[in-house]
């Protein structure tokens, strides 16, 4: 899982990430008390790199937190939303 970007945001931002082999993925973004507000993946993808794009038009500024699970790993990183 790598760092989105740009970051900080306003109000689009790209999440990429790689994966070793083909397995089912989660993708979801937290505001910051823990209450998920996107969903940006949720399938079974190939190996390889893997961009998605969050569009966060509506919500308020302030730090989000992404989330990659795969295969039994999980991942968090931090964003900022800066309108």
């Amino acid at each position: 899982l790598h760092q989105n970007y740009p970051n900080p945001f306003n109000p689009t931002t790209t999440i990429s990430f790689s994966l070793p082999a083909r397995c089912l993925v989660s993708l979801r973004v937290f505001d910051a008390l823990g209450q998920e507000v996107s969903e940006l993946v949720s399938d079974e993808l190939p190996m390889g790199m893997h961009l998605r794009q969050w569009n966060a038009k509506g919500l308020a500024s302030g730090m989000y937190f992404y989330r990659l699970q795969a295969a039994g790993w999980s991942q968090t990183k931090a964003c900022v939303l800066v309108r």
